[in-house]
């Protein structure tokens, strides 16, 4: 009896501990800035943000932490979207992509990151619900 007892109170522990990990959908928050001159990504949760820390410092220039491609209006020629050359810096909390050019107003931009894009969680990976491929965050921006 104890040793049913003892068995059972260790597999309700690792329930519990595994499904009280927040769980929460808490992606960054992609948007404009106050003057919209630049593009700032926040709600980087810590390890994400540790992750970006690391790939800045070794390689600042080159770090592909963020596209920003210029979508094609309806009435463009050219339908291949253009990605946007800046330069991107880390401020506290938070990413800020800074254009070489200043963004056109009335043209739409489509952001995308891998920053706090997750394979699976643990309750994911129990179900079988894991992901083969990782799909970048998406927001699509109007000056």
């Amino acid at each position: 009896m104890y040793k049913r007892y003892f068995t059972y109170s260790v597999i309700v522990w690792i329930s519990i501990s595994m499904f009280s990990c927040s769980n929460r959908n808490n992606k960054p928050v992609i948007k404009f800035s106050g003057d919209s001159t630049s593009i700032i990504i926040k709600n980087i949760d810590e390890a994400s943000l540790l992750q970006v820390r690391n790939a800045y410092r070794s390689k600042a220039d080159t770090a592909n932490l963020i596209s920003v491609l210029i979508r094609p209006g309806d009435l463009d020629t050219i339908q291949d979207e253009r990605e946007v050359p800046g330069k991107i810096k880390i401020l506290g909390d938070s990413l800020v992509f800074s254009p070489d050019r200043p963004f056109s107003k009335g043209t739409e931009y489509l952001v995308e990151s891998y920053i706090g894009v997750k394979f699976a969680t643990a309750g994911d990976l129990i179900r079988g619900k894991g992901k083969q491929n990782l799909k970048a965050q998406q927001q699509t921006l109007k000056r």
